[in-house]
């Protein structure tokens, strides 16, 4: 039997920094990943996810979002590697969008740099980019994505020259708190911990059943096209964009990996009944939905399909992120879900969940994330309101 101060549970986004973050702090600590990392099975796979500071969803990730860019910059001085890349963002919508709205909101609220364009403006600028004359559209030129396979790799290539252990294809069974600590039950037997981070992405309410009720997972396809002008859309000529039209909302990256236009939808195209049941099956039904929204908005993107690839979205009801200390035990630390815009937090996640298991709080303000907001109480959760934060964080 192995005893560890902290075991982290899942290596994906949110698991591979906190252990890259506990272990740059002296801690020992072992990640244990069911898979080989970068699978395909869950959520943190991919080439890219995009990263934003002015926030549609709500003003108060604004500051974890700056600090996400700030540890992102250090994952990158620390290797040598290239992590985030700044395209800017366009984000365009039909009258009354709450996309461009809620982004204008933080932008304002917060001083964060930005332009309102016209459509005749983003054509310009952006001439893969068609909008109808009656959509509003903004650009954050700080917008961009992050490199996410990289950013994962890198950061368990860090906690492991740091001291951390990491056990890959080991499925933990079960999560035991004991009077003495926390016992991890593995098919390879068990270890000790004095705290345990649980970020297992969709199969989190198998190992902490108390969030089963709150959780739902949403099947989502991804795919990349041969542009038919690619000249149009590279680095240089296209940044990420998002565009909320009649029904539908997507979002897409720049071809900078000779993979093609990517593009996919952020709404749910089916529920899963739980996440062994995922497959890698997108098909015609699923590239129509993408191909449709490309002809309206990007037509010379509409060429031919290069891939298809699924993910989930571990959602809860209001879309906001499950991050605390578990009411039940505090010994134990929850980390999903991210509702499926969590990625680019990953980073400040990983600070926030070594803050939590080592010393119960965390400097940052996660009082939205509490597990006690379901039920109707409000009490517990683990963060301390940042400076000069208002309302519900900032």
């Amino acid at each position: 039997m192995s005893s560890f101060e902290v075991a982290v549970i899942g290596l994906g986004a949110m698991g591979s920094a906190a252990l890259f973050h506990l272990a740059r702090r002296g801690v020992k600590a072992i990640g244990i990943e069911q898979f080989t990392p970068g699978h395909d099975r869950g959520s943190s796979h991919g080439e890219s996810r995009a990263i934003r500071l002015g926030y549609f969803e709500h003003p108060s990730y604004v500051p974890l979002v700056r600090s996400a860019y700030e540890n992102w910059r250090e994952v990158e001085q620390l290797t040598g590697e290239t992590v985030l890349t700044t395209t800017g963002i366009v984000e365009a919508g039909r009258p009354g969008s709450q996309l461009v709205a809620g982004s204008l909101e933080a932008c304002l609220l917060h001083g964060l740099e930005h332009e309102l364009l016209s459509p005749a403006e983003v054509r310009r600028r952006f001439p893969a980019i068609e909008l109808p004359d009656d959509y509003s559209a903004m650009f954050q030129p700080q917008g961009g994505f992050v490199r996410a396979d990289l950013a994962n790799s890198l950061h368990l290539r860090l906690a492991r020259q740091a001291g951390a252990t990491i056990l890959t294809n080991t499925k933990v069974a079960a999560v035991e708190p004991q009077r003495e600590g926390v016992r991890i039950a593995t098919g390879d037997g068990t270890i000790e911990a004095g705290r345990v981070v649980v970020s297992a992405g969709p199969w989190i309410t198998e190992l902490v059943p108390d969030l089963m009720r709150y959780i739902t997972l949403n099947r989502m396809v991804l795919t990349w096209y041969e542009p038919k002008r690619p000249e149009l859309f590279g680095l240089d000529r296209l940044p990420v964009f998002a565009i909320e039209d009649e029904d539908d909302l997507v979002y897409g990256f720049p071809d900078f990996a000779g993979t093609g236009l990517k593009c996919a939808s952020h709404y749910s195209s089916g529920r899963l009944p739980r996440a062994d049941a995922a497959r890698q099956d997108a098909g015609p039904t699923d590239e129509a939905r993408t191909r449709r929204f490309l002809e309206r908005h990007l037509p010379e993107g509409a060429g031919r399909l290069k891939a298809m690839k699924t993910c989930i979205y571990t959602m809860t009801p209001d879309e906001d992120f499950v991050i605390d200390l578990l009411p039940s035990d505090p010994r134990i630390v929850v980390a999903s879900p991210c509702s499926g815009h969590g990625f680019k937090f990953a980073s400040v996640i990983g600070e926030i969940l070594a803050d939590l298991s080592t010393g119960g709080a965390t400097r940052h303000d996660i009082s939205r994330f509490r597990v006690s907001r379901f039920d109707g109480s409000g009490a517990g959760g683990s963060g301390q309101p940042a400076l000069g934060a208002r309302g519900e964080g900032g």
